[in-house]
């Protein structure tokens, strides 16, 4: 878990620089949003989410929110403290303390955009995306780990681009026409892309 590690050491520097710690307010709430909260009602129906495969948990702190999907639904209120100190060795633990993160970088303004996108956003977004690669990168191999499907059409129409994911529902099938293969390829893949593009949900 090094790359947890990394991050929850310089997320408890961060705090202690801020003395967020020893912070009157120091709850951190998370709970379960339906899908409906969290994306509305987009154009399209195949997102995991939708499809009840993911639940999104969200984090608040202070007003600021932070949001984190994950398989593993659940409520959860503590301290900063002690989200630092929570041992990251399930889904839902991690993807409380991602939430929590998320939250406590928008309070500190470090970050925006940290609760997701709604109705017809999900394909506004894809389609920013689209042009924030053109315009730093050009014309490129992409690897995609996860499944986001109106991200994976609007950048196969532009680009090249290979997907990973784990559900079994999508392994082997053509999804926005492209073949979702499965982990084993995922070397495979790597390697063969100028830049990777993971979901959320990957992290967790």
């Amino acid at each position: 878990m090094d790359f947890y590690y990394d991050i929850k050491e310089r997320f408890f520097n961060l705090i202690k620089e801020k003395d967020l710690m020893s912070s009157k307010v120091e709850v951190v709430s998370a709970r379960t949003l339906t899908p409906q909260e969290v994306i509305g009602k987009p154009e399209r129906d195949d997102f995991p989410l939708l499809k009840g495969k993911e639940v999104m948990l969200q984090a608040d702190f202070k007003g600021s929110l932070g949001q984190a999907f994950t398989d593993l639904p659940g409520n959860y209120s503590g301290s900063l403290r002690e989200i630092l100190a929570m041992f990251l060795d399930n889904n839902f633990k991690r993807a409380v303390f991602v939430a929590t993160l998320n939250a406590v970088l928008r309070h500190l303004n470090y970050i925006s955009k940290t609760v997701h996108c709604k109705d017809k956003e999900p394909g506004e977004c894809a389609a920013h995306l689209v042009d924030y690669i053109k315009e730093r990168f050009g014309n490129l191999r992409i690897a995609f780990i996860g499944m986001q499907p109106a991200m994976v059409e609007a950048l196969a129409a532009q680009f090249e681009i290979r997907v990973v994911d784990l559900d079994p529902d999508n392994v082997g099938q053509r999804r926005c026409g492209v073949l979702i293969e499965d982990a084993a390829h995922t070397k495979e893949i790597l390697s063969w892309a100028n830049i990777v593009l993971a979901t959320g949900t990957t992290a967790v």
